[in-house]
């Protein structure tokens, strides 16, 4: 039987915000953030973003604390929890950063069930002040990917991950995303693989608009019930079939609609280390 990977992306889609926006609004510092937006890559200003909230006296617990709230579906974790009790390979590959996502993971009680987390390195240095760092340094080593944004092509990490699983036997691939950056990933996705854009986010979009791209069957999904749903009956269908059985899932809705656009629009991305647990 098929060894099965499933690789998840973080914001809004394991939780419902962005955790970058989440923490920049629940701490006050919006205004500052949308001043500075125009003039920095993403990542830099993140991590100016920590260094003027330790200036205001905000510690690394309270940011903790603002992200123990991030909203979620409240489907999301025992989804997570079954795929893991499935026998799945879990993976997390997001443009958010370490700190963010290990926070979350450990408050939810769910970072056991996942084998690692490709993300931005991020640290707490010695004055205390979390520092965020981008997972490839574009000035000095850029990655090239034209379709994904300079800090992080999720294409590359992905093929790195199904080459690593490759050498295990064969593998089949669930990639779940609702970003623009969730796009060139999808494309590396094979016959006999699936991907789940989040409908009506980015992703999907992409998807939708150039459908002839892709080799991996398309399952959309709107929410956390959805995407328990969808998710698990996909796993099921390849332990019991070793295949997906179309009459059981929705494929990509039918007001998807089928075109090509160019994706020049999509190369000036917003601005996102493989860890090992």
């Amino acid at each position: 039987m098929a060894r099965i990977v499933v690789v998840f992306d973080f914001d809004k889609t394991i939780i419902d915000v962005d955790s970058d926006n989440w923490v920049v609004d629940e701490l006050g510092a919006t205004d500052l953030f949308n001043s500075l937006l125009p003039t920095m890559p993403w990542n830099p200003l993140m991590d100016k973003m920590m260094k003027e909230l330790h200036a205001q006296g905000r510690r690394t617990e309270d940011i903790e604390n603002v992200l123990k709230r991030a909203p979620l579906h409240h489907r999301i974790v025992p989804a997570i929890k079954k795929a893991h009790a499935l026998g799945c390979d879990l993976r997390i590959l997001s443009d958010a950063n370490l700190f963010f996502i290990e926070t979350i993971l450990n408050h939810l009680g769910i970072k056991y069930c996942f084998s690692e987390i490709n993300t931005n390195p991020s640290n707490v240095d010695e004055e205390g002040r979390l520092r965020i760092s981008p997972y490839t340094d574009f000035y000095s080593s850029p990655h090239g990917c034209k379709l994904c944004p300079p800090n992080m092509c999720k294409g590359m990490i992905l093929e790195r991950i199904q080459a690593s699983s490759a050498k295990e036997g064969k593998t089949r691939m669930i990639y779940l995303g609702d970003g623009a950056g969730d796009f060139c990933p999808s494309l590396k996705l094979k016959e006999g693989d699936f991907v789940m854009p989040r409908k009506n986010f980015p992703v999907w979009d992409l998807i939708c608009e150039n459908r002839h791209l892709l080799r991996a069957e398309i399952h959309e999904w709107v929410d956390g019930g959805d995407l328990e749903r969808v998710l698990l009956e996909i796993i099921d269908n390849i332990k019991i079939h070793g295949t997906n059985d179309s009459n059981t899932i929705p494929l990509l809705s039918s007001d998807c609609k089928l075109e090509t656009v160019s994706l020049s629009s999509h190369e000036a991305l917003p601005l996102a280390l493989r860890v090992h647990q």
